[in-house]
């Protein structure tokens, strides 16, 4: 596929995606913030629909939240836009070079990302910031989707256990079956298992877009005030998770050094 195919997968998945009304409970809470709205933001029109991927069509590095914030990317309609999560992140990702200014208002602000893409996979905001496990379910393809149009994806970088655990778990379900020739012994045994999450660890799993390779995850507390600014979660600590997902996707010498 090539750049040109890829975004236009890319916006294809977005057009459908933005229609999507499965999920009862998170199209009524999404609908009720966008019409309710908060008072900082009384003046302004809420997105109030699911919130598609964003970033380089030609990533090699995914990142993979957990679900649109209600006043955050319900609000502005691009992942991590609007709130305090967001602050943390995309000054994390300016630092590291991958974007094009460190802060990110509005979906339509001028924000570039090189070299990553940012997903989650819950599009919708969810109640409380938790989703069901039936809602995760019922978004899983649009997330296979994201990924599969990704065809430079081999790094992934999961901000919390939930993303953790999505890009596992297609891990699991989308590795190639096991080639000709190949021990009978590895073809039992079947994907390896993911290790359990918690901040910085990494993991070779499957290709998580169905292909016969591998792919590296990585884990890190998410970005969430409740972590960032209870010292959970530091800028020293998730810069230094960044950088090793930055090399393990061949970005690191390609992008000027952080400030």
């Amino acid at each position: 596929m090539s750049r040109g195919g890829a975004a236009r997968a890319l916006a294809q998945i977005e057009a459908e995606l933005v229609e999507c009304r499965r999920c009862p409970r998170l199209v009524t809470w999404r609908e009720d913030v966008a019409r309710e709205k908060r008072r900082a933001y009384r003046d302004q029109i809420y997105w109030g629909r699911p919130v598609p991927g964003f970033g380089d069509p030609e990533a090699p590095l995914v990142i993979v939240g957990l679900a649109p914030a209600a006043h955050g990317a319900n609000r502005t309609g691009r992942m991590f836009t609007g709130d305090r999560s967001g602050d943390f992140l995309y000054a994390a990702l300016f630092r590291a070079g991958i974007a094009s200014q460190p802060t990110s208002t509005w979906r339509d602000d001028g924000l570039a990302l090189r070299g990553a893409f940012i997903t989650a996979p819950c599009h919708c905001a969810p109640p409380d910031n938790k989703p069901t496990n039936a809602e995760l379910a019922s978004c899983r393809g649009w997330l296979e989707r994201e990924l599969g149009a990704l065809r430079g994806a081999r790094v992934y970088l999961a901000l919390g256990r939930i993303g953790y655990e999505a890009v596992g778990a297609l891990a699991r379900a989308r590795s190639a079956p096991a080639a000709a020739g190949e021990p009978p012994r590895r073809r039992a045994e079947g994907p390896p298992r993911l290790p359990p999450f918690t901040h910085g660890v990494e993991a070779l799993i499957p290709d998580p877009r169905g292909g016969p390779g591998e792919a590296r995850l990585f884990g890190s507390y998410h970005v969430s005030q409740q972590n960032t600014q209870t010292g959970r979660l530091t800028e020293a600590m998730f810069d230094e998770v960044l950088r090793r997902a930055l090399r393990a996707a061949g970005l690191l010498a390609q992008l000027r050094s952080p400030t």
